[in-house]
């Protein structure tokens, strides 16, 4: 006697699936898979084309025999200076690590809140994260002594980080009313703590001002943005935040596709909106403030990045996030490339290149997008 046998899922698929329909989704399977090697592939030529130029340029050749010989399994006599190498391993390398690292972030951070909020100007510092880091790192450069933690960080990003978090914490306490959070009154309240945060910085600067101008400057140049790495410890510490952070957010992409449907779809699907919510606000929270711990106060691509991808590959999460944190990372390795080497010797302030290029280059894709775009 034959026993019959249950057909496989494929066979199934293939019965009920028209061929034609199969075929498009392997090509688009396929045409996908191609795009994320093309950002791969576009983020490591970024770190290598930013790695070899700077007040000292170093052949690409020389380059990728340094890192090679890094591995321990080639071995290529070593016809270059010395002292190419340190340059390219303690002092750029750490610095465009740094960089990729707080693009990626900001960016996922940008796509966390804007899926969460469903509201496209959302950015990494609408709830007071900027005003709070700032006035960590005011209240740091006014002290006049400073502390290095081991040999990671210094009393800057260290007050940066912790103003960023509690500044967020207070934030989503103060919009929490009788166990639920409203989002508009998350938004108002975040904009009502980032005024009167920024006062209080404001009014440290006036009560302790002070005659040393490198500080000053320092400062300055902290609030306009500019990568800054001191060792490879801090950044292994700083690297591990923003890699558990990234992989938490693609672990929350279906949530954030139900937060599309609105809180009542969400809801009636069977998810936990409060809960969610919170995860997706400390998820965010630790991404930008350990962005900004290195980096400063960098605009533009928390709120560029998120949109600039679902032009290119829709608003599905599943996608969005990871070619986000791509995108971000090479966004933001090649504006301070440019921040380096524009003006060299002199490094200018990265935030100034990524709301210079950022801003119009997002505003001419929008407009010639605008029938396609889908939120």
């Amino acid at each position: 006697m034959k026993l019959a046998t249950r057909p496989s899922v494929p066979s199934q698929l293939a019965q009920t699936v028209p061929a034609a329909r199969l075929r498009a989704l392997q090509r688009s399977k396929l045409a996908m898979s191609f795009l994320f090697l093309l950002l791969v592939g576009a983020l490591f030529g970024s770190i290598l084309l930013a790695v070899g130029f700077g007040s000292v340029s170093i052949p690409f050749a020389t380059i990728m025999k340094i890192f090679l010989n890094m591995t321990g399994i080639f071995h290529f006599p070593q016809h270059w200076d010395p002292a190419l190498e340190i340059i390219l391993v303690e002092v750029r390398l750490p610095m465009v690590v740094g960089a990729a690292l707080v693009g990626a972030g900001l960016a996922v951070a940008g796509v966390l809140f804007q899926g969460m909020l469903r509201n496209p100007l959302a950015d990494p510092y609408l709830l007071g994260t900027s005003s709070g880091a700032a006035l960590g790192a005011t209240i740091a450069f006014v002290l006049p002594f400073d502390t290095v933690f081991g040999s990671y960080f210094s009393l800057t990003p260290v007050l940066a980080f912790v103003g960023a978090l509690t500044t967020v914490i207070l934030v989503y306490t103060m919009a929490r009313s009788g166990g639920q959070t409203q989002v508009v009154t998350l938004i108002l309240a975040g904009v009502v703590v980032n005024s009167i945060l920024v006062a209080i910085q404001t009014l440290i600067l006036n009560l302790w001002p002070s005659d040393d101008f490198g500080r000053i400057l320092g400062l300055f140049n902290w609030l306009a943005g500019g990568i800054s790495v001191v060792n490879w410890s801090q950044l292994l510490i700083v690297g591990g935040i923003v890699a558990c952070g990234v992989l938490a957010a693609c672990w929350l992409a279906r949530t954030l596709d139900l937060f599309a449907l609105g809180e009542e779809g969400a809801t009636y699907l069977g998810l936990h909106v409060e809960r969610a919510r919170f995860i997706i606000v400390i998820v965010a929270s630790l991404l930008t403030a350990a962005a900004v711990s290195i980096s400063g106060l960098i605009g533009f691509v928390g709120l560029v990045t998120p949109h600039f991808v679902r032009l290119l590959l829709g608003p599905g999460h599943r996608k969005l996030i990871p070619a986000s944190a791509l995108v971000g990372a090479t966004f933001l390795v090649l504006a301070d490339l440019l921040a380096r080497t524009l003006l060299a010797p002199a490094v200018l302030p990265v935030g100034i290149f990524t709301a210079l290029i950022g801003a119009p280059f997002f505003l001419i894709l929008l407009r010639s997008r605008k029938r396609d775009y889908r939120w």
